[in-house]
C-alpha cells in the first residue's frame, strides 16, 4: 500500500473533524434546524470547522454548512478602513472610465471629430498665449521706462542734490513689476494647459479607436 501524501492526510483530517462536529451536534441536540457550521482557513492554510468562528478569524472569509456538511452560504472577509477606501477609489476610477468611454462613443462618430475639436482647443490656447506674450512685452517696456526714471532719485542716484523717489513712482514700479510676474505665471499655466489638452485628446483618440475596433470585432 502506498504511503499517504500530506494533502491526503489533511483532507482526511478535515473530513473527520467535520464528521465529529456534526455527530456532536446531533448527540447534544445542537444540530437542530437553524444551527450553522462554519468552515474557514487558519493561518497555516488548514481548513477548520466549528459552530462558531474564533475571534482571530472573525474578519476572514468563511463558508456556512448545513447539517449534512453541504455549503449553503459564504461570509466574505471584512475589509479594514484602508482596504475599503482603496476599493472605493478603484470603483470610482472604474466608473469614471466607464462614463468617459460612453461619452466618447456617444459624442464622436470618428477620430476626425476628435482631432477637429482638439485643433480648435489648441488654437484657442495658442491665441491666449500670444495675447499674454504681447501684454508681457508691454509691461516690460513700461517697467523699463519706470526704472529709468527711478535712476534720477535716491537711493539710485549718487548726485548729492538727488531727491527722494516720489511715492507715485514707487507704487507704479511695484504694481507693474507684480503684474509682469503674475502674467508670466499665467503664461506658464497656459503653456501647461496646451500640453495637457494635447495629451488628453491623444489619449481619447487612442481609446476611441480601441472601443470602436472592439465593437466591430
Amino acid at each position: 500500500m502506498s504511503a499517504m501524501t500530506p494533502v491526503s492526510e489533511r483532507l482526511l483530517l478535515a473530513a473527520a473533524l467535520l464528521a465529529a462536529t456534526l455527530a456532536a451536534q446531533a448527540q447534544t441536540g445542537s444540530g437542530k434546524s437553524g444551527t450553522q457550521t462554519y468552515k474557514w482557513v487558519n493561518e497555516k492554510g488548514e481548513i477548520q470547522y466549528g459552530d462558531s468562528v474564533p475571534a482571530q478569524y472573525a474578519q476572514s472569509e468563511r463558508a456556512i454548512l448545513n447539517r449534512q456538511g453541504v455549503e449553503v452560504g459564504k461570509v466574505d472577509s471584512r475589509k479594514n478602513a484602508q482596504q475599503a477606501a482603496e476599493q472605493a477609489r478603484r470603483d470610482q476610477d472604474a466608473e469614471r472610465r466607464r462614463q468617459h468611454d460612453q461619452f466618447l462613443l456617444t459624442t464622436y462618430t470618428s477620430t476626425r471629430d476628435i482631432e477637429r475639436l482638439r485643433d480648435e482647443r489648441l488654437d484657442q490656447i495658442d491665441g491666449q498665449i500670444k495675447a499674454a506674450q504681447a501684454y508681457i512685452e508691454t509691461l516690460d517696456s513700461r517697467l523699463a521706462t519706470l526704472q529709468e526714471r527711478a535712476l534720477r532719485f535716491k537711493p539710485y542716484s549718487q548726485r548729492p542734490d538727488a531727491r527722494r523717489m516720489p511715492d507715485d513712482l514707487v507704487e507704479e514700479l511695484v504694481r507693474v513689476a507684480n503684474e509682469s510676474r503674475d502674467q508670466r505665471r499665467s503664461l506658464d499655466t497656459r503653456r501647461q494647459d496646451q500640453l495637457d489638452v494635447r495629451a488628453q485628446f491623444d489619449s481619447d483618440i487612442a481609446r476611441f479607436r480601441e472601443l470602436t475596433a472592439r465593437d466591430r470585432s
